[in-house]
């Protein structure tokens, strides 16, 4: 008997290991179901599912050219097909998000302009240059290195190195 990816066969569980369970097949050859494929929930000990004797339906999720054959108990269990969810109409070119709702898991932006002064809704910022934010973040950046190592001195008692 051939054995082909995609049949459904009645086997014997020959022997368990830590990852998985080997399955004699009918014409003498034997499977190896990894343990990702003997339940629909997680397996945490194999020997919770299968013991050495049971007799298994599996199905034959692949066989490698070296002759070793992959095989599933999962996928043999016939369960009723989940319906498929409805296609969802396409979002026209350039619509935004629904407010209130991110897109990819991700926190809503803060409004442009960093949330500092009055907001004014529906005019455009005037155009900065790569040069001009550059500036500014350095500006930033040293002012708030000052102010931290001031800080930082003022606690070690102003040299800069503790004494010990």
């Amino acid at each position: 008997m051939s054995i082909e990816a995609g049949s459904k066969l009645q086997g014997k569980v020959t022997g368990i290991t830590h990852f998985g369970a080997f399955v004699e097949l009918p014409g003498g050859s034997t499977g190896l179901v990894h343990i990702s494929e003997v339940a629909d929930n997680y397996v945490k000990d194999i020997n919770e599912f299968l013991k050495v004797g049971d007799e298994v339906l599996v199905k034959v999720v692949n066989v490698e050219s070296d002759g070793k054959i992959g095989l599933s108990i999962r996928k043999a269990q016939d369960r009723p097909e989940r319906p498929e969810r409805p296609e969802r109409a396409p979002r026209p070119e350039g619509a935004s998000r629904p407010a209130g709702r991110p897109s990819g898991g991700q926190r809503p932006s803060r409004p442009q302009g960093g949330g500092r002064g009055g907001a004014r809704p529906n005019q455009p910022r005037p155009a900065v240059s790569f040069e001009d934010k550059m500036s500014r973040f350095l500006k930033d950046s040293e002012e708030r290195i000052s102010t931290l190592k001031r800080q930082t001195e003022s606690k070690r008692g102003g040299r800069g190195a503790r004494r010990g």
